[in-house]
């Protein structure tokens, strides 16, 4: 029997929309951990705002953490439900389902298929620091002048605030998740 016109949307392969029980802890998680690591830069950056000699003779450079989606594992629905290992599949073979769509929300868009954040990695800012006349400082050059950290406080300051908002915006989705997975168990 063919399906009803109002109905095809479900002839569309179905595994990229099925959900792991879980995800939505995993996902506000990756974001709790990527925020904290960026909550700790800033603060690394912030105590050495005034560092003119590192180990290498430099001062201090700022921090800056880059971070980028998580893709979802593509696993075939049939293996979910039966336990079967996930298909390994070999390099530049298409996956067994076409990917999900994405939403495009005021011009950004979105792909169904991050899974979280991770941190890439935790790169210096090569931009240079300002130069101060002080003769008297140690770390002078020949003219006076002295090379201080590329640290500017306001900016670490609102890039504290920025990571500390959506550090507490993950907890929260986290804590609304276990809770509505707390209430399925009553159910």
């Amino acid at each position: 029997m063919p399906i009803p016109p109002r109905l095809g949307f479900l002839q569309a392969p179905i595994a990229p929309l099925v959900k792991p029980m879980f995800r939505t802890l995993a996902v506000a998680a990756s974001g709790l951990s990527a925020q904290r690591v960026r909550m700790e830069t800033v603060a690394g950056n912030i105590a050495n705002a005034e560092t003119t000699r590192t180990e290498d003779g430099t001062p201090y450079r700022r921090r800056v953490v880059t971070m980028a989606p998580r893709p979802m594992e593509t696993v075939p629905y049939a293996s979910r439900i039966a336990g079967v290992p996930p298909l390994v599949l070999p390099p530049g073979e298409l996956p067994p389902f076409p990917p999900a769509p994405s939403f495009d929300i005021a011009g950004v868009t979105i792909p169904d298929q991050a899974n979280g954040v991770t941190v890439t990695g935790v790169v210096e800012d090569m931009s240079e620091g300002p130069l101060v006349y002080e003769p008297g400082h140690p770390d002078a050059d020949a003219n006076g002048y002295v090379r201080y950290p590329n640290v500017r406080i306001t900016d670490e300051m609102v890039d504290l605030m920025d990571s500390r908002r959506v550090f507490e915006a993950n907890a929260t989705v986290f804590q609304a998740a276990k809770a509505m997975l707390r209430r399925s168990l009553d159910i």
